[in-house]
């Protein structure tokens, strides 16, 4: 038995989370409000069966004791399970990586002690005074130059590198931190003459920074115009979001998060109080970026500058919408102006801002359509070849019969055409999957949930399924392990390297997933069967909304707040064909609340009634598979 294990059997996650918020017992489950969102009626569920926890209100999250500690303290895993060991009572092993573990937390406190450097330079020397002067006209005050710590790099070569040896480190330290560069001349500093931007991981410690050229009396900006710390093992660009220590807490709370291009835009948000936002560092918004972000967010909103360098990276975004998980929407600014100087000029129309955001795969419609006025037949065509796949990506019917009707406009074509050419495409990708007999579920599984396990497994076996497993939810794997995992597979492009990047507490994890007995897949029905376990988390995961919903539903007739009369109005509403909003269960009226159970019910049910057929066949038994 694994630590984890071994501290999840001593704990009991009753006991553990109802020393966070206080639960009531609500049938065979603890109901609480939830402490990660703002809410008036109970939607955190507690289940002592599963010993996991779901909220079915605006987060919509769940998982294990580990996950919840980890997200209510805002701990890393491994801050988690020291935590958790110590209260189980369960020792840990000494572990191997401590040299490694030491280096980098030397190149952390590197950063850092730039970063005071800078900063104090900005506030208190004669050298940070136009700088100081820039940001005041740019409208900064000192509680946001405190707050993010923003600093000042003079002129000279060697002003950090002088201050930091001062204080003990050595330069291949300040190399590897990426605040030095080393040239013919020997070490210099990195940044000069720059107004410095620290950037921060989530937990808010400095792994790297932004310089923003500052021009001399009467002299041109340096060039490049923004320079970032270079590549190194604490600092990725693509894989970090300017402000998200700050904003991530807020967002959750609100539910969604707004991207921005600069710091300058991030900053002003937060100055004016739009603490949701974050921003890119540039226009090149990645998928890791994106991922990141829904770990805390349920709708995005992108507000990037106007020029063609924000459009494109705007229209680049739509790739991304599968891996939201929704809809991604874009903020049309008034003319001419980016968001720092949209929120300066009118802070309180911020909101109405957002509130006209439109959705991704509109503004793409309206942009082609700009393009293609007076263009000609072939033009056209390459239109339909661009749109078209996205249409394809649209699960629900009746939107995307919107948007082929858009389309047939657009490229003056019948509609017809276009229906055809979706049905080839589909047909297409069914002639490709084959119909073996189903095989045995993987051998070896343990009791911790084989079908999260034979995810992984599979994920880890066959590399063509590197795509599909990119857009898996990291909340669709309650156990922190299998979570821990996905994460770590999904930010390593090689999965030979995965073992470095695992916390060393999981190495056995990896190992054990590594080893497992998986029947001889070929890559089409590897792909199938991992299709068919994502289906049944998916499914699991609705079970889960399913006994939230009913133990509220319950807890309101025992209040006395679901009259016969509701219940009568429900059941009129169902049959008529009326189906509930979804919404935060505090916002919505008894009748919407029965009516949304009823509905995921009807959903299992129809689930669980699901034959194979030739698009989706199903590779794995399921009882096999969760009894290993």
């Amino acid at each position: 038995m694994s630590e984890i294990d071994e501290i999840k059997a001593r704990l009991d996650i009753v006991d553990v989370i109802g020393g966070y918020v206080q639960l009531q017992k609500a049938g065979r489950s603890y109901k609480a409000v939830c402490p990660f969102h703002s809410e008036r009626t109970p939607s955190f569920i507690v289940s002592p069966e599963r010993q996991s926890w779901h909220c079915f209100g605006a987060c919509g999250e769940g998982g294990d004791v580990f996950s919840f500690v980890m997200k209510k303290e805002g701990l890393e895993f491994r801050e988690a399970l020291r935590l958790l060991a110590e209260r189980a009572g369960v020792a840990l092993p000494e572990r191997h990586r401590g040299e490694e573990d030491a280096e980098r937390e030397r190149l952390r406190q590197a950063n850092e002690a730039a970063a005071q450097h800078y900063h104090r330079v900005l506030i208190d020397s004669e050298d940070g005074r136009r700088a100081r002067r820039y940001l005041e006209e740019r409208g900064l005050d000192p509680a946001t130059l405190q707050d993010f710590q923003l600093g000042f790099a003079p002129a000279g070569w060697e002003n950090l590198l002088r201050h930091l040896r001062e204080r003990g480190y050595r330069q291949e330290e300040l190399v590897a931190a990426g605040l030095l560069t080393v040239g013919e001349r020997g070490p210099r500093d990195l940044f000069h003459e720059r107004i410095m931007f620290p950037i921060t991981d989530l937990r808010g410690r400095v792994v790297g920074f932004g310089g923003r050229s500052l021009p001399s009396e009467g002299q041109e900006e340096s060039q490049p115009k923004y320079l970032n710390t270079a590549q190194t093992v604490l600092f990725d660009k693509g894989s970090l979001l300017y402000g998200l220590d700050k904003a991530k807490e807020h967002i959750r709370r609100e539910g969604s998060a707004v991207i921005v291009e600069g710091y300058m835009d991030a900053i002003a948000a937060h100055q004016y109080g739009h603490s949701n936002v974050v921003a890119s560092m540039g226009t090149a918004l990645t998928e890791r970026q994106v991922r990141l972000l829904k770990r805390f967010a349920r709708d995005v909103v992108l507000a990037l500058d106007a020029d063609t360098a924000g459009q494109e990276a705007t229209l680049r975004a739509i790739e991304y919408q599968e891996v939201l998980g929704q809809d991604i929407r874009v903020a049309i600014l008034p003319q001419g102006l980016d968001p720092d100087q949209a929120i300066r000029r009118q802070p309180e129309g911020w909101p109405a801002i957002l509130a006209g955001a439109q959705p991704l795969l509109d503004y793409k419609f309206q942009t082609m359509a700009t393009s293609l006025e007076g263009a000609r037949p072939w033009e056209r065509s390459r239109a339909v070849d661009e749109l078209l796949p996205l249409l394809s990506t649209v699960g629900d019917r009746i939107v995307q019969a919107h948007y082929l009707q858009r389309l047939a406009r657009l490229a003056q074509v019948r509609e017809g055409e276009l229906q055809q050419m979706l049905l080839r495409r589909a047909a297409k990708r069914r002639s490709t999957v084959a119909a073996p007999e189903p095989p045995a579920a993987a051998a070896g599984a343990r009791s911790g949930d084989a079908r999260e396990e034979f995810c992984l497994a599979l994920l880890l076996r066959h590399p063509e399924l590197r795509q599909d497993g990119l857009a898996l939810s990291l909340e669709l794997f309650w156990h922190i392990e299998n979570r821990q995992m996905l994460g770590a597979w999904q930010d390593c492009e090689d999965t030979e390297d995965l073992a470095q990047i695992l916390p060393e507490e999981l190495e056995g994890h990896l190992q054990r997933l590594g080893s497992l007995d998986l029947p001889p897949f070929e890559p089409q029905e590897a792909k199938a069967a991992l299709r068919d376990c994502v289906g049944r988390l998916k499914q699991r995961e609705l079970e889960a909304v399913k006994q939230a919903s009913s133990a509220a539903l319950a807890a309101r007739e025992a209040e006395g707040r679901t009259t016969e009369e509701e219940l009568a109005a429900a059941a009129a509403a169902w049959q008529g064909g009326s189906l509930p909003a979804e919404a935060p269960a505090e916002e919505m009226s008894p009748v919407a609340a029965l009516l949304r159970d009823t509905e995921i019910g009807l959903r299992l049910h129809q689930d669980s009634k699901m034959e194979p057929d030739e698009e989706d066949r199903r590779y794995v038994d399921a009882e096999k598979v969760e009894n290993g």
